[in-house]
């Protein structure tokens, strides 16, 4: 399964992972790009570490807003979250959510950033480490 980091400036690193369950320690105050639907159990995962922000795909957003049911946990936690498109990108490959994933939902925190609906995913997190001037 894939996790690397991809990217790395003035504002944290980007980690991508296929899988949120690959989230460790050692990814505290990263923003983290997992291939995994944006739900509850994938929502919990997410807390046990301190992130900068995290994105997850939105698996089609299912019933009663299931697939991107982490978005409002991580905005009370205080932590910048998002999806992607299910049809945007593969549910489980991280690298083509990085690549190719676009922006659906997110919560409070990450449309402060900029990162907002409608932004390819991986320009949005680039101009986001580089700055707000960038976003």
């Amino acid at each position: 399964m894939l996790k690397t980091t991809v990217l790395t400036g003035t504002g944290g690193r980007v980690v991508i992972m296929d899988s949120i369950t690959k989230l460790a320690p050692e990814d505290a105050g990263a923003h983290v790009v997992s291939a995994s639907h944006g739900g509850i159990s994938a929502g919990e995962v997410a807390l046990a570490v301190p992130l900068a922000s995290v994105f997850f795909n939105d698996a089609g957003v299912g019933k009663d807003g299931a697939g991107i049911a982490a978005l409002a946990m991580l905005e009370a936690a205080g932590v910048a979250a998002g999806t992607v498109g299910h049809a945007t990108a593969r549910i489980g490959d991280g690298w083509d959510t990085w690549e190719n994933g676009v922006i659906s939902h997110a919560n409070g925190p990450a449309a402060a950033r900029g990162l907002v609906p409608g932004r390819r995913l991986g320009d949005a997190l680039a101009a986001a480490l580089r700055g707000p001037e960038a976003i």
